[in-house]
């Protein structure tokens, strides 16, 4: 039986993570990306490199997009040499990046319009999920889109939301690395009036993770990054800055004031100057007093 084929555009870590997902799940994956460690990477467990976006276009009608921001999406899409330039008929994009739904809404108008669709489908659960085929994906598109992509996101996923038309998918992850932002803040500083009060801070999370004021960052990222000083999570402080920037311009584009969220996004911005952009998104939790 042959194969299907899918394209990847950028081979970092997450990219990688979902390359090795569709390869375990039986996929042909073509990819490419401008960094030669990623390149490498890439081929090192079977993904078959090409140089350009237009050779990958020759190879597929199915292409994955694994980008940083909404700039890259634009430009790999509608850019010089882009996708629009090279696909083939009825191309399908999967943009897994984390990115600006008015964007999105933009490109997909603009895909349509050449009988192209895109599924915009960022993901959750950071390089080891993306390796594992455990992230959640939140889905916007067509219905008869995201059908025609359910092989792919199977592979990729354990659990697949489609919450309606274009943009949708972007403005869900927006509101959700918004809450995990907060959390990070306020579960800081909860165990950090913990230690004050001469509590361990594991064993105040186990008991918290028991109760009502659990959540995923009390849960998976203090035990697996934060009180082990790990802060390796895969995840940089300007991706979640970036988020929570755009986070907060979704609140003002639609006029809404929200105090709490607003304090959180003035939180992250004043990290910048002591907590480099390189540095893992944990470590957030060094601007609240928390002894790590």
């Amino acid at each position: 039986m042959v194969k299907q084929r899918i394209g990847v555009i950028g081979l970092g870590s997450m990219g990688n993570g979902m390359c090795q997902s569709l390869l375990r799940g039986g996929f042909e994956v073509f990819g490419t990306d401008l960094g030669v460690p990623q390149r490498q990477a890439a081929e090192a467990i079977g993904v078959t490199l090409v140089d350009s976006i237009a050779q990958l276009c020759q190879q597929t009608e199915i292409i994955l997009l694994s980008l940083p921001t909404a700039q890259h999406v634009k430009q790999v899409i509608v850019g010089d040499d882009g996708i629009l330039q090279s696909a083939q008929p009825s191309t399908l994009v999967i943009d897994t990046s984390t990115s600006e739904p008015d964007v999105t809404r933009g490109l997909a108008e603009q895909l349509a319009s050449q009988g192209h669709a895109l599924l915009d489908a960022p993901v959750s659960g950071g390089p080891s999920g993306a390796a594992a085929g455990t992230m959640v994906m939140v889905i916007g598109g067509k219905e008869a889109d995201l059908q025609r992509a359910m092989p792919f996101i199977e592979a990729l996923s354990a659990k697949a939301v489609h919450l309606g038309p274009s943009g949708s998918g972007h403005a869900a992850k927006l509101i959700n690395n918004l809450l995990c932002a907060a959390h990070l803040v306020t579960t800081a500083e909860a165990v950090a009036l913990g230690q004050k009060a001469g509590l361990d801070p594991a064993k105040l999370l186990e008991g918290l993770n028991a109760g009502s004021g659990r959540s995923a960052v009390s849960e998976v990222n203090f035990p697996r990054w934060i009180l082990n000083n790990g802060f390796d999570s895969g995840f940089t402080m300007q991706l979640m800055r970036k988020d929570v920037r755009l986070a907060e311009k979704l609140c003002r584009d639609l006029e809404l004031e929200l105090p709490l969220s607003e304090q959180v996004a003035k939180i992250w911005a004043a990290s910048e100057p002591t907590i480099p952009d390189q540095d893992d998104f944990n470590c957030i939790v060094k601007t609240t007093g928390l002894e790590t």
